[in-house]
């Protein structure tokens, strides 16, 4: 069974020391680096852009997934792709062309993911999961860091995977808020592929140590 993925969330990491907590990654066991991308509109908060983007690019020896909780996606993926996004999720309440977008992004060479709120139901992807290579289930309400792990995401990222197991696909499933030690177990069990770990790494005493043991959490079988 493939080991889990682990994604920092860099909204999480001292934006004074933002080049430093980059090269802490670098020498982590962690897979991604995770940038959440807020307007203001979609989200009640506003984050990084583009230029802050192409300066993480800079740094880091990661990929970076790219979360866009922003109104109006399509206006922006090329954009974002150039600063370089290496995975690019938006959001899919906030455009109606969600297949066309995914075609989209795996024409200028980039992985598509699409981001659901915790009220939108996985049912509603149905048409999508062949397309996306990754489906970010979002566990609090999106726009701020540090929230608590809604427990009813457990039900749908079962729901999700047994739909993606069932017609043979390849998309994973992250997790985004509220993830830690205390629950990333239980989230694996459920079938998530991916762990977005904000505060629980940035804001332990030994990020380090906190990306190694999310990491080492074996799953033999899932609890779908």
């Amino acid at each position: 069974m493939n080991k889990q993925l682990i994604a920092p969330s860099i909204l999480a990491a001292d934006f004074g020391n933002l080049d430093r907590d980059i090269e802490m990654l670098n020498n982590t066991q962690a897979d991604w680096v995770h940038v959440d991308i807020m307007d203001g509109r979609f989200v009640p908060n506003i984050s990084f852009g583009q230029m802050l983007v192409k300066q993480m690019k800079s740094k880091s020896k990661l990929p970076l997934d790219v979360h866009l909780m922003i109104v109006d996606p399509e206006r922006y993926v090329d954009s974002f792709k150039e600063a370089g996004a290496n995975i690019i999720t938006f959001h899919l309440e906030a455009t109606n062309h969600a297949h066309r977008l995914i075609q989209h992004l795996k024409s200028i060479g980039v992985q598509a993911g699409v981001a659901l709120n915790p009220q939108t139901s996985v049912e509603q992807l149905d048409d999508l999961l062949e397309d996306l290579d990754m489906v970010c289930l979002m566990s609090v309400n999106p726009g701020f860091g540090g929230q608590k792990f809604i427990y009813r995401t457990l039900d749908k990222i079962r729901k999700l995977k047994a739909k993606i197991i069932e017609r043979n696909l390849k998309c994973m499933i992250e997790i985004d808020g509220g993830v830690g030690l205390q629950n990333a177990e239980e989230i694996l069990k459920a079938g998530a592929d991916v762990l977005v770990a904000g505060s629980s790494v940035f804001k332990s005493e030994d990020p380090e140590l906190a990306i190694e043991r999310l990491k080492s959490i074996e799953i033999n079988n899932f609890d779908i």
